[in-house]
């Protein structure tokens, strides 16, 4: 079982779904330092609500009726935020909000996507390595939420897709895949099998990964009650593409050390669906039975150009100056 070790982090173990590197040599033995230049140390502002629409198009079942319906909220809701909000998501924040706005987050889903059974620990440890499951989605998306709760639950890695509103990679995948651009969207290797509906990826995760187990009790239900706290409370952050971001994909795939409900950790996959880069999540739910070391939550490795750290404002500092876009850094 984990151990709180501060107040923004927990140290778990290190995931076995992925190949260990020596990318990852600075979390088995985490010591303080500082690795940013200072110009990225920025007292934060907060930005006011920001949310445009994303096409969820997922009703959390398979009734397309009520499907339409939580598209025709979101496209009501998203003009209402954006008028009051923000556009820039690398501006400087306040520190403060955005940890109490994400805490709040946490609180409202606290019995979800933060722990690994007992039971499902012992079954991770002995799964045979597989092709990693690929899932298409927008942090903001209260479906999608769901979808990576019942990851971390089933302590399973994955490949994230973020396909933010205005996305120039990954959205036309899932149209050419799937039929339609409808989130969230996932891709299973391992069986051939590809998944709309985030009701249905959930009890397909259990039932395929969770040696036929239902899902946890209320995972389903609680999203229509529950789910939304969080795009709220974040207004919206992890929705939308940043202008700025840079149109080419990065030779190889950052990984994240993470696990859903973790306050920090919602703070840089935001950062990283804004800026539509696709990475590797390892999960390391709290109790988890895959991870062979202790690994600080969250923890980001860029194989591209060998950063590794492990504090969401470094993570999130560092990714929206080296993926910012070369005629953004001209103009400033």
């Amino acid at each position: 079982m984990a151990t709180l070790s501060s107040p923004n982090m927990f140290r778990m173990p290190y995931s076995s779904h992925y190949e260990l590197s020596s990318n990852y040599e600075p979390f088995l033995s985490y010591q303080k330092r500082s690795l940013l230049p200072l110009q990225w140390r920025r007292k934060r502002t907060f930005l006011p609500f920001r949310l445009c629409v994303a096409q969820a198009g997922d009703s959390s079942s398979t009734s397309s009726t009520r499907g339409q319906q939580t598209q025709s909220f979101l496209s009501f809701l998203c003009p209402l935020l954006k008028l009051i909000g923000g556009t820039d998501p690398s501006a400087p924040r306040n520190e403060l909000l955005e940890r109490t706005t994400s805490g709040i987050s946490t609180l409202a889903r606290l019995p979800w996507g933060s722990k690994v059974s007992p039971e499902i620990a012992e079954l991770s440890k002995t799964r045979t390595t597989f092709r990693p499951l690929q899932l298409y989605e927008f942090e903001a998306c209260p479906f999608c939420r769901r979808v990576r709760e019942a990851l971390t639950e089933l302590d399973l890695s994955a490949e994230i897709y973020p396909c933010p509103k205005g996305s120039i990679h990954h959205r036309s995948i899932v149209q050419e895949k799937g039929g339609k651009e409808q989130f969230p969207f996932l891709v299973d290797a391992n069986t051939g099998v590809n998944l709309y509906e985030s009701g249905e990826i959930v009890k397909y995760l259990f039932r395929t990964y969770g040696d036929g187990r239902n899902p946890s009790p209320g995972i389903l239900e609680s999203t229509i009650f529950t789910g939304w706290v969080p795009t709220l409370m974040r207004a919206g952050r992890g929705m939308t593409r940043w202008h700025f971001a840079v149109t080419e994909i990065p030779s190889k795939k950052l990984e994240l050390f993470s696990y859903e409900n973790n306050q920090f950790a919602r703070i840089v996959r935001e950062a990283l669906c804004e800026l539509e880069l696709p990475y590797i999540l390892h999960n390391a739910g709290i109790g988890s039975g895959s991870l062979p070391q202790q690994v600080q939550v969250p923890s980001l490795v860029d194989p591209n150009t060998g950063m590794r750290l492990e504090n969401h404002e470094e993570i999130c500092d560092y990714l929206f100056s080296r993926y910012r876009s070369k005629e953004s850094k001209a103009d400033s």
